[in-house]
């Protein structure tokens, strides 16, 4: 029976749409999270855990999801992905206690890291390598990194109108759409392949070790090195350790080693990490000065992200542009000084006294940078991988990105708070200033180091059009048969 192709153009509206939906999710609360810290009684510290369960169980699992995208199939893992979203979603909206709320936060986590890997992989094999896939890249990436501050927008309307529980419900709606949709727009997976079976001692110790890891990195700014982040931090390097071992031996590796060998990849990674300490950072210390320097409420700090918003979905389609005219390492390093320089305008314009006119200009260059920056990175991950590699490829470059993240919050927050203890009124607000404006200043100038890193990728410019470096055989086979 003869299989009708979908239009390239709506599969790739969808993937872009899923990109836009986890990405949200790492912002879209922000806005709302003194209305959540109030109505459902988190205290203290636990509060950062709405933020940071999701951050850390994406962050852990996505090897696994990448890796479970070749082998079972992208289609399939992105319908899996999409339900445990969804429904993670729906008892964030019902929770009424924090426990409860921060365990859907954790499954949005890890339904997240199955759907984006396998989300990067459906452009990267869907799109031959060349000028059809950098354009692809373009528009899937203006949906990720427009996600990350159409979150804060997105989030300051709902809570505004509809209280914080719309923050988590409206996910649900559209990810039932989005899972229904694939069955059309996305080619069904083939059978799963033999002979390429699952690493289980990989997979335990991989994913065991990587969200200990990221939960000690998100731990840290806020109890410091306490015995519990000590011992996380210690089992988790003791794991990956014992992971890295385990891969250099398995016949059928979660993350097969010889993948680092891939100069391009290899350098791609370490700007991917760099971005996320630094530039994708800077976004909530941007949301904490409109709300507690600023004093905006929830739907003004929301619309105050409409601008940047605009930028980064203007710079997406011009970095498709850069990478062809200039090649992919140019066009990092471009990003990355426009990521630092805006970072530091916008440093400049974060005094007690300020407004939203100061920050404008960081804003705007920032956005160019972030821009820039999201599907050139991405772009450079799946340069010169093999199809039937393409999954764990992503799961690599996002577990980088998270990493950063982590780390870079961990260092940016500590910066940020030093000095505010015992202080209330006017000096707490002129200090929290100061703090804010200190750490994106710090982000602006570790953003340079990722310059050296993108040094590192090879020298090419994108081919007009190549053909698909290393097709899996399954995939040929689904080729032959539509």
């Amino acid at each position: 029976m003869t299989s009708v192709t979908p239009p390239k153009g709506r599969s790739l509206a969808l993937l872009a749409f899923s990109c836009l939906i986890t990405s949200l999710d790492f912002t879209i609360v922000y806005v709302a999270l003194p209305d959540i810290v109030r109505e459902v009684g988190f205290s203290g510290h636990s509060a950062q855990w709405v933020i940071s369960a999701y951050a850390v169980f994406f962050g852990g699992f996505l090897l696994l999801g990448g890796r479970s995208a070749d082998l079972l199939g992208r289609r399939r893992m992105f319908v899996l992905g999409m339900a445990l979203f969804g429904g993670a979603s729906l008892l964030g909206g019902l929770a009424s206690t924090p426990g409860a709320l921060i365990a859907a936060r954790a499954i949005q986590g890890v339904g997240a890291a199955v759907v984006f890997p396998a989300t990067l992989s459906l452009v990267n094999t869907m799109f031959a390598e060349g000028r059809e896939r950098v354009r692809a890249l373009a528009v899937w990436a203006m949906a990720g990194a427009g996600g990350l501050s159409l979150g804060a927008l997105l989030g300051g309307v709902l809570t505004y109108g509809f209280g914080w529980q719309a923050v988590f419900l409206v996910n649900v709606p559209l990810v039932v759409a989005a899972a229904a949709a694939a069955f059309a727009l996305l080619g069904a997976d083939g059978p799963v392949e033999r002979g390429r079976g699952y690493d289980l001692p990989g997979v335990l110790t991989g994913t065991a070790g990587a969200t200990l890891l990221v939960y000690a990195i998100a731990e840290i700014p806020e109890t410091g090195w306490t015995s519990a982040t000590v011992a996380a931090a210690g089992s988790a390097l003791a794991l990956l350790t014992v992971f890295l071992g385990v891969e250099a031996r398995s016949r059928n590796p979660l993350m097969p080693l010889r993948l680092l060998r891939n100069r391009g990849l290899a350098a791609a990674l370490m700007v991917i990490f760099v971005f996320g300490a630094t530039m994708q950072n800077v976004v909530y210390f941007l949301t904490l000065y409109f709300q507690d320097v600023l004093g905006y409420s929830a739907l003004r700090a929301g619309l105050a992200f409409l601008s940047l918003s605009a930028v980064i979905a203007l710079a997406n389609f011009v970095a498709g542009r850069l990478m062809v005219r200039v090649g992919v390492r140019a066009t990092l390093v471009i990003a990355l000084v426009l990521g630092a320089a805006g970072g530091a305008l916008l440093a400049a314009g974060m005094a007690p006294g300020g407004s939203y006119r100061t920050v404008l200009a960081g804003i705007l260059v920032y956005g160019l940078g972030m821009g820039t920056i999201y599907p050139t990175q991405f772009a450079a991950a799946g340069t010169g991988v093999a199809a039937r590699e393409q999954g764990i490829a992503g799961g690599m470059a996002n577990t980088a990105m998270q990493l950063g993240v982590g780390t870079g919050l961990a260092v940016l927050v500590g910066v940020a708070g030093s000095g505010l203890d015992g202080l209330t009124g006017e000096a707490l607000r002129e200090a929290t200033a100061d703090g804010l404006r200190a750490a994106v200043l710090v982000a602006a100038a570790l953003t340079l180091l990722g310059i050296l890193a993108a040094l590192a990728f090879p020298r090419r410019r994108v081919p007009a059009q190549t053909g698909d470096p290393d097709p899996a055989p399954a995939e040929v086979a689904g080729r032959s048969r539509s």
